[in-house]
């Protein structure tokens, strides 16, 4: 194959873990030519027009998923510090080297101007007491410290970082899509891009580092069955993001910030966990490839809204003969789609219990008032399969045990909440998989889930890279 160009290491995708191998190579003292390919935005051209216009105005790319630092700049921004969050890493590398790792990272994020104080520390006779309720509940409780960076602190920092690694010499590819690597036998010699212009061009590469992010995760399937890069299905999760009033979560609130709980409910036994909790904040749609859009949600450090929101998600586990639970999650989210005319559906708790469906003007008399307006009161129901629905209402009844109020009637449910991380690319512990030269990293290699671990994942890569080179 002709190349049009050439670098030492080319990154594709400029979210934590692309940004952080470039870090790591360059913290280590590497001279290499580093070229990072992204399909979205430079961050301070990053903006959802949402806010002006008033409803999703589909922008393609998703502004809120890509562009540099990935859906990171968008969300909460929230760094967990504890190894026991944020995917398998550990079990790839060990648990001291990514709680270590964790810790370097961290600081690294302080250098570049995150806020110095942590949440969830410091009231652990507080903590026990939550502890207890959770048992009693039979649910794990999980608390870990967090360093929260806020959806607009987030995207100073992150713009901080884009300056840096412009003023370090890294090539940086806005709105350029890579189609596919270029492969010679058992090894990767670059990647295939095309930009604005449609025109596509082939860049040689010594390394090529795929950090595609969750959004990259059902591409990087394709690639990885297309090339023969070993991998296996892994979980794929669904569920819902819940809405209640912030006096219901105020002590979780004020003690943990993010209550990080798992069950087992009956009678199907499939992990249910929380996830994503936002005190003050604000749900929000995504999209993805093809039009699919889900449910997530935000918090600012200055914009508080009066409800608290975080994702109630049931894992799931597929046997042979199946093999596409990306394929699976995205149909179930195309059905609630299409059951809200292209916009997230939203229903009480309480109707759900009775067996109706929620109508507008039962949302506005509520004390919970959404803070997605323009979600379609409905029944998500009809699109959630029977074994994930009845394990999230069985875990929200365990929950309420533990945080009176949690399953309240009026509680809110948006469908769908979909996590993409279902392929995990097979490697060893220095991230080298069956090709050589080729490198997965973060959320769309299925070894991490958010930004610490991701931003852990790249760093370690970036300076393995930077000791051969």
């Amino acid at each position: 194959m002709r190349f049009d160009s050439s670098a030492d290491v080319v990154i594709v995708g400029a979210g934590p873990s692309g940004i952080f191998t470039a870090l790591g190579l360059l913290d280590s003292g590497s001279a290499a030519c580093i070229v990072i390919v992204e399909k979205g935005l430079a961050i301070e051209d990053r903006s959802c027009p949402k806010a002006k216009a008033g409803r999703c105005v589909g922008c393609e790319p998703c502004r809120i998923t890509t562009g540099f630092s990935g859906a990171g700049a968008f969300s909460d921004g929230k760094l967990s510090l504890s190894c026991e969050v944020g995917g398998d890493l550990p079990e790839l590398i060990g648990e001291r080297l990514a709680q270590s790792s964790i810790d370097r990272v961290d600081d690294i994020y302080l250098r570049f101007g995150a806020d110095t104080h942590v949440e969830g520390v410091g009231a652990p006779d507080e903590v026990k007491e939550i502890r207890r309720r959770a048992i009693q509940a039979g649910l794990k409780l999980v608390d870990c410290p967090i360093r929260h960076l806020g959806t607009e602190k987030a995207q100073e920092i992150y713009g901080r970082i884009e300056d840096h690694l412009h003023d370090a010499g890294v090539e940086l590819m806005f709105r350029t899509e890579c189609l596919d690597v270029v492969m010679e036998g058992d090894a990767c010699r670059g990647v295939i891009v095309k930009g604005t212009d449609g025109v596509e061009r082939a860049i040689a590469a010594e390394r090529v580092v795929v950090a595609a992010g969750r959004r990259g995760a059902d591409w990087l399937e394709r690639v990885c069955v297309e090339h023969g890069i070993d991998h296996a299905p892994g979980p794929v999760d669904i569920g819902v993001r819940v809405e209640m009033r912030n006096e219901i979560m105020e002590r979780v609130n004020n003690v943990l910030y993010e209550s990080k709980l798992i069950g087992y409910p009956n009678p199907f036994r499939n992990k249910v966990r929380t996830f994503c909790q936002n005190p003050g904040g604000f749900v929000s749609q995504e999209n993805y490839d093809d039009g699919l859009a889900v449910v997530n949600g935000h918090s600012y450090k200055e914009r508080k809204s009066e409800n608290t929101n975080l994702a109630i998600l049931c894992s799931h586990h597929f046997r042979e003969p199946f093999d596409q639970p990306i394929a699976y999650a995205q149909k179930i989210g195309a059905v609630a789609n299409m059951l809200g005319a292209g916009r997230i559906l939203v229903q009480r708790f309480g109707d759900i219990l009775d067996g109706k469906r929620t109508w507008q003007d039962e949302l506005n008399r509520s004390n919970v008032h959404p803070t997605l307006p323009d979600a379609v009161a409905g029944d998500i129901t009809s699109a959630m399969p029977y074994r994930t629905m009845t394990s999230i209402m069985n875990f929200m009844l365990a929950v309420d045990q533990a945080i009176p109020g949690f399953a309240a009637g009026e509680t809110l449910l948006y469908a769908p909440e979909l996590k993409f991380y279902s392929n995990q690319v097979k490697m060893d512990k220095d991230f080298n998989t069956n090709r050589k030269n080729l490198y997965c990293l973060g959320d769309s290699s299925g070894w991490t889930h958010g930004l610490m671990m991701a931003s852990v994942m790249g760093y370690l890569m970036g300076e393995r890279l930077a000791r051969e080179s």
